[in-house]
């Protein structure tokens, strides 16, 4: 038993990032989409977040919170290394989370700072989130090399999450935003394959120990359904968006932005072989990393009982904030 709570954990905390990635990427999106809306567009845009984006960070406090606990030796080490983007992710999700609420009470002169507020915390957040992906991928090793790539993930995770965003303000708007989002959502898509595209050729580049393990046979073969499945998800969201206003109104929108979220499943699946057993590659593995046994049962226990909470809210308050939104109003 004691040698498979390092896997309980690693998958708590990889299903943990996977889904802030998915939830909170849309409400980034959102942000990074801000400017192109009028003033009126953009409180619907607020309030299709509103009722779901607190819920959305939590999933990154679990995900650090399981890092911290059950892996205190690679917490240690990657936060240390992440230092400068980790802080500067923080100042953007501060600066949105401030923009957020002052938006709403502010007059009309003071709204229009607050919305440029809420677009550059978004995007300082996603830029630095990239900054930090691109970082493990490459070893934390800091080098020339590793650095531009990292950069270069940092410049990409944007249209990521503006396809994500401009998906879920198909589901949750009508009329004039909704073709606004249609469009938006066609023009970030292309972007969007664009940075994965060079991201799948740089990272067996810069990482020898990620190139070995996907292109060796018979790994080769067996891992094709990964980027198979995103290339197909990518070509349906196209498909899909090319059609006229009329028909996509008809469609369910749950299609379109389940397209993006396939995307992201597959690339956290080829991520996780990619790394596996490590969790940091060619330094520490996850039992390496691991808390004392003892320390891990005890842990699990609040896990047990915070996981499915957190899972049953997110639900909860997806199911009763159901629907197109309207503007955002705090009285």
């Amino acid at each position: 038993m004691d040698q498979f709570l390092p896997l309980i954990f690693v998958a708590v905390m990889g299903l943990s990032l996977l889904l802030y990635v998915i939830l909170d990427g849309y409400d980034l999106g959102v942000g990074l989409l801000l400017p192109f809306a009028s003033d009126a567009e953009k409180d619907v845009m607020i309030a299709s977040i509103g009722p779901f984006w607190d819920a959305n960070e939590t999933w990154i406090v679990m995900g650090v919170g399981v890092l911290l606990i059950a892996f205190p030796s690679a917490h240690g080490i990657i936060l240390t290394k992440l230092y400068l983007p980790a802080t500067i992710m923080l100042f953007g999700l501060i600066l949105r989370g401030v923009a957020f609420d002052f938006r709403v009470k502010a007059g009309d002169d003071k709204k229009v700072m607050w919305n440029r507020f809420f677009f550059l915390g978004s995007l300082v957040a996603s830029m630095a989130q990239g900054w930090m992906l691109g970082s493990y991928i490459t070893g934390l090793t800091g080098s020339f090399i590793n650095t531009l790539f990292a950069v270069l993930i940092a410049v990409c995770l944007p249209a990521l999450y503006c396809v994500l965003g401009a998906t879920w303000l198909l589901i949750k708007t009508e009329g004039a935003l909704f073709e606004k989002a249609v469009g938006w959502a066609r023009t970030s898509v292309l972007p969007m394959a664009l940075g994965l595209f060079l991201v799948s050729i740089a990272t067996p580049l810069v990482s020898s120990v990620i190139a070995e393990r996907w292109f060796q046979l018979p790994n080769f073969i067996g891992l094709l359904p990964i980027p198979v499945t995103s290339l197909i998800a990518m070509v349906v969201l196209v498909v899909l968006l090319k059609r006229d206003l009329t028909a996509l109104r008809e469609l369910n929108p749950m299609y379109l932005f389940a397209c993006p979220v396939v995307v992201c499943l597959m690339a956290a699946l080829g991520l996780a072989y990619s790394i596996f057993p490590d969790i940091i590659i060619g330094q520490m593995t996850i039992w390496e990393a691991a808390s004392h046994p003892s320390a891990l049962k005890f842990t699990l226990v609040g896990v047990l009982i915070a996981l499915p909470c957190i899972v049953l809210y997110t639900i909860f308050i997806y199911k009763v904030f159901s629907g197109k939104a309207s503007e955002l109003r705090y009285d």
